[in-house]
Formats: C-alpha cells, sequence, structure tokens
C-alpha cells in the first residue's frame, strides 16, 4: 500500500479496527478514513454508495461485524446472520463499483465444520456444518468468502480474506455478555479477587481446546497479507497453538492472583472440542506472531484493572 493513499478501515470502534488503526498512523500512513456507524451504516446501501462515493477508498480493510460469545449467539441467531451478511454485500458491492485496488475481508475461524480434523486447514472449509452454538454467525461468514471469491472471479477484484482465531487483547470488551473467551475470564478472576470470592463458577468442562492470537499479531499479519502479491485468497490467521479452556482458566486465575477454587458448570455447552489452525501458508509466506499467551494475558490484566480504576468498565 502506498503511504499516501486513501485507507478505509470499516469497524475502527472495535478491538481490530481500533488496533489497525493505530498501527497504520504508526507505519507512516497519514490518508486514514475510519467512519463511526452513524457516518457509515454497512447495512444500509444508501450510506455505503454515499460514503465510498465522497471518500474514494483505494485500500479497503472490512472489519466491521456483529460478534459476541457463546450466550449471544444463541439469544440472537437473525442479527448475527442477517446484519453480518449485509455488511459484506454493500461492501464487496461498492469496493467493485468504486475500484478499489485491494480489499481485506476479515474472516473467522468459526466457519471450519464442528467435526473438522485438527489442526484445521484451509482446503476443509465448507466439508462440513458449522458449530450449532454459533451457527448464524458462522453461516454469514461462509456466504462472505463465497461473494468474495465470486468478486474476484467475475470482476477481478484483489481480496484476501484472513481467517483468525481466537482473538484478545487492547480493546476487546469486558461486558459479560459479549466479550470473548479470554477477556470475559480476566474479568471474572479479577472482579473476584477484588470482592474477596473464594470460588469462580464457570460455563462448560474446561476441556474444549482453543487458540488464541493477540489484537497486536493479528493487525501485524493483516498489513502483512496486504502487502503480499502473492498470498492466497483464503488463508489461516493464527498461532497454531491452542489450550484447553481450563488451562487458560488456570493461567488467567494465576496472573491476577486468585487463589480460590474453579468450578464448572457441565450443563452449559463447550462448543466444539477443538479449534487450532494449521498455518502452514502463512508461516511459509514469512509471518510468525510475536506476543505470546502469558504476556497477552499480563497485558490483558492489566488494561482490565486500568479501565476499571478509571471507571470505564459498565456494571
Amino acid at each position: 500500500m502506498e503511504k499516501n493513499a486513501v485507507i478505509l478501515v470499516t469497524g475502527a470502534t472495535g478491538m481490530v479496527g481500533g488496533s489497525l488503526v493505530r498501527a497504520l498512523r504508526d507505519h507512516g500512513f497519514s490518508r486514514i478514513v475510519s467512519p463511526p456507524r452513524a457516518e457509515l451504516n454497512l447495512c444500509e446501501t444508501s450510506s455505503v454508495e454515499t460514503y465510498f462515493q465522497r471518500h474514494r477508498p483505494e485500500y479497503v480493510f472490512l472489519l466491521a461485524a456483529k460478534v459476541g460469545g457463546i450466550a449471544a449467539n444463541i439469544a440472537d441467531p437473525v442479527g448475527f446472520l442477517a446484519d453480518n451478511l449485509q455488511m459484506t454485500v454493500n461492501g464487496l458491492a461498492a469496493c467493485q463499483r468504486f475500484g478499489v485496488k485491494k480489499t481485506l475481508l476479515l474472516g473467522s475461524s468459526c466457519i471450519y465444520p464442528c467435526a473438522c480434523p485438527q489442526p484445521m486447514r484451509e482446503e476443509y472449509l465448507l466439508t462440513g456444518p458449522p458449530e450449532p452454538t454459533n451457527e448464524g454467525y458462522a453461516l454469514a461468514k461462509i456466504a462472505a468468502l463465497k461473494l468474495a471469491a465470486y468478486y474476484h472471479r467475475q470482476y477481478g477484484m484483489q481480496i484476501v480474506c484472513p481467517m483468525p482465531c481466537n482473538i484478545y487483547g487492547t480493546g476487546d470488551h469486558f461486558d459479560l455478555q459479549r466479550s470473548h473467551v479470554l477477556s470475559s475470564l480476566v474479568r471474572r478472576f479479577c472482579d473476584a479477587c477484588a470482592n474477596g470470592l473464594d470460588a469462580v463458577t464457570l460455563w462448560g468442562t474446561g476441556t474444549a481446546r482453543r487458540e488464541f492470537m493477540h489484537v497486536d499479531d493479528v493487525v501485524a499479519g493483516m498489513l502483512f497479507l496486504m502487502d503480499r502479491k502473492n498470498a492466497p485468497d483464503i488463508v489461516n490467521l493464527g498461532t497454531g497453538v491452542d489450550v484447553s479452556i481450563r488451562q487458560l482458566a488456570e493461567k488467567i486465575s494465576q496472573a491476577s492472583g486468585f487463589q480460590g477454587i474453579i468450578n464448572w458448570d457441565a450443563t452449559k455447552p463447550d462448543g466444539m472440542a477443538r479449534k487450532c489452525l494449521d498455518c502452514s501458508q502463512l508461516t511459509t509466506l514469512g509471518f510468525t506472531a510475536q506476543v505470546n499467551l502469558d504476556l497477552g494475558i499480563e497485558r490483558t490484566i492489566v488494561e482490565y484493572k486500568y479501565l476499571k480504576d478509571r471507571g470505564k468498565i459498565a456494571a
């Protein structure tokens, strides 16, 4: 990407989008547009058309999405499917119409089949149904990948679709209803310490295994892929290393200083038994993550305490 190019980042108020905008500025890009939803509503075609007409972006990062944990996905499958699909339809159509040079459409590892062989390779996509607990979101992301492929085939659009594992880090929600698992656990254990609790009860059995990547590494990987002319259209973006949710909870418990007991509510769903990406393509291209899980947990705990001390964490 040229330093003077107009770069559009949608979803800039989110964890990945906010981190990307900061990274772009640090890399010397000065013509970054990162509109709030009130200025660019990807669910409304007229809003998207008007914005692209006015700003004429040359590179676009389509990161805006309706996201959440298991509970949120179960409660609102319509929203997770319809909203995410509409954002992709409008975003890609505008990129094609206004001649965007290259587009990054952020995918998700949740679209892999629930019975997928492990670790998950890109060619395993669409070989079976996704995990039922986040089916609406997964179906929207599956349709997004296919639509991107069709735009490339029919119009020659340059589109790269990174498939990240579980993302955490600076800018994540700590709202227990919307946060991802790692940030949710950070809040649970930090609050338990602050309130003097002697036990914390968590969903599931703790045996499910997940892979986690710090948002700084995710952003670095995205920029790496946007700069590579030989990057595949779909590529896994992760560390290739997974841990059980029980191990993750123990790491966070220890790092937070919690001294109590961890109980597991096995009546609640675990989701897929294991989700770990095969990142061979990414490694072959020359990219490796830099923030290990222990360091990332420490950073997340520091951020949570900082925000809580300043009254920026909702009850």
